[in-house]
């Protein structure tokens, strides 16, 4: 049977914890960061985990993570 290739744009932005869960960072980050308040920036800072949803389609594009 075939490999199935994983989408490496999905690879370089997403991690698999321990625990299964799927997580990623923010963006709006990276500029233009003057106009955005302290409180927006530090919010940003923090990783995020994918929601039940999108989790379907990230497994299907990364399906050895």
């Amino acid at each position: 049977m075939l490999k199935i290739k994983t989408i490496r744009s999905f690879a370089k932005r997403f991690r698999k914890l321990s625990s299964g869960k799927i997580k990623y960072k923010k963006s709006n980050m990276r500029h233009i960061l003057i106009k955005k308040t302290s409180k927006q920036k530090r919010q940003l800072r923090s990783k995020a985990m994918v929601t039940r949803s999108n989790l379907k389609i990230i497994n299907k594009c990364l399906p050895y993570l």
